[in-house]
Order: C-alpha cells, then sequence, then structure tokens
C-alpha cells in the first residue's frame, strides 16, 4: 500500500501532494527524521506493530512531562501554498486543563524558531501562536464550549488546513470544529485572541509528537499520514 500510494503521488504535480505514508515499509528515519527543539529528556519516537489504523504498523510517540521531555517526528516536504494535513491518532490519556502539544509547525510568519502549535489546554483541542501565546478559541466559557475532547483509546481521523490568506479549518472524525475555524470575511466570536495579530501562517514543517509545559505525559499513535495542497478526508 506504501509503494502504491508513493508511486500516485509520484505522477501528481509537486503542488498537489507532498507527503502520504502508512508506515507498513516502517518508520524511514530519513524521511520521517525526529524533531525535538532546543532539548529533548525522555521522549521517544518508535515504530510500533501492536496497533494500527491500517495495516500492522503505526508511530509510537511516548511523551515526557515537562518541556525537555518533548519529542516529534514529522516532514518538511510541505506545499508551498496552502497546507492540508491528515492523520489518524490515538491517545492513551485525556487532554487536561494544562498546555500541551501533539502537533508543531516551525511557522517563519512569526519569527525564527517559532512555532504554530496544536494541541490542548482546558481539557479541549486548541491551537496555540508560540509569538504572542494566542490560543485559538479563546479560553472563555464559550471559547471551550465552541471545541471538543480529543477522544482517548481509539483511532480518530484529524485534519486541518493552514492557508495563505490566514484561513484555520480543523476536523475530526469528518464534522467540523466550530471554535477552531478562523477565515477571512467569515465571523468566529470566540477568535478575538487569535485575531489580535495580523500575520498569516508561513509553515515550513510538520511534526506529530508531543510536547508538555506543565508535567503532563501521555502517549499517543498515529498512522495514514497525509500532508497535501487539497483536502485529503478520512476515507481516502
Amino acid at each position: 500500500m506504501r509503494q502504491f500510494g508513493l508511486l500516485a503521488l509520484a505522477l501528481l504535480p509537486f503542488s498537489f501532494a507532498q507527503v502520504s505514508d502508512d508506515f507498513e515499509g516502517g518508520l524511514d528515519a530519513a524521511a520521517w527524521p525526529t524533531y525535538a527543539n532546543d532539548c529533548n529528556q525522555g521522549g521517544k519516537v518508535t515504530l510500533d506493530s501492536s496497533t494500527a489504523h491500517s495495516g500492522k504498523n503505526s508511530v509510537r510517540v511516548d511523551g515526557a512531562g515537562g518541556y525537555c521531555g518533548h519529542i516529534f517526528f514529522g516532514t518538511t516536504k510541505v506545499p508551498s501554498g496552502d497546507v492540508y494535513v491528515r492523520t489518524y491518532l490515538k491517545a492513551s490519556k485525556a487532554l487536561t486543563d494544562s498546555h500541551v502539544s501533539f502537533i508543531t509547525m516551525p511557522d517563519s510568519s512569526q519569527g525564527a524558531k517559532k512555532h504554530l502549535r496544536i494541541g490542548g489546554q482546558s481539557k479541549i483541542l486548541m491551537y496555540n501562536r508560540e509569538s504572542d501565546d494566542a490560543t485559538l478559541p479563546d479560553l472563555s466559557p464559550q471559547g471551550i464550549a465552541a471545541s471538543t475532547a480529543l477522544p482517548t483509546g481509539d483511532w480518530q481521523c484529524f485534519e486541518y488546513h493552514v492557508g495563505t490568506d490566514g484561513t484555520i479549518e480543523t476536523w475530526l472524525n469528518g464534522k467540523a470544529i466550530e471554535g477552531l475555524t478562523v477565515k477571512p470575511g467569515s465571523n468566529n466570536a470566540n477568535a478575538g485572541q487569535w485575531q489580535r495579530g495580523s500575520a498569516k501562517p508561513k509553515i515550513t514543517g510538520v511534526y506529530f509528537g508531543w510536547e508538555s509545559y506543565g508535567g503532563d505525559t501521555n502517549t499517543f499513535w498515529y498512522d495514514d499520514v497525509a500532508v497535501s495542497s487539497t483536502r485529503v478526508g478520512c476515507d481516502a
């Protein structure tokens, strides 16, 4: 399946599709290098054949507590325009009130070594902009209600879109998450903190893993990852 996917992608224009992997051929360290900005004390990335969304393999990330317990794996092969990401993921523990990330993206619009991050806080899914610590949605009662928790113990289809015009769209199991959506010309009443800045994300990589800004630890599994210039969807 992986060979077929890579062959199909090779026949498409570079701007259309970048990366697709089900890890049935293993975890290629050259294609999926590990990433731990500044330090790494305890986190690890391994190929796991005990659970998978499809086939027999997935990538397991054991995330330790504290910032230096972070570890990610990912790619810099991202489209130069709009970026769509689809991954199936499974979390062993629920998101807590503490701030964590399970996807991080270097974002040159924010400056050197700054990231656009996807993770959780206040028990819900949220985005965080590292340069000014803005969150999407606002972490008010209304903003929290506009997002959703991340289910645990089973595979979830997680998708998002980062647009060149500043658009952010997010889907969980094919359903759009209202609080994690911002588009020019449309109103998200719970995105005041996010929209106070004018920078439009320009990501240069996509990395999957775990980062904790407190003591939270977790184990995540990732499978059937796709990075493209158009939406892939959960059924692809």
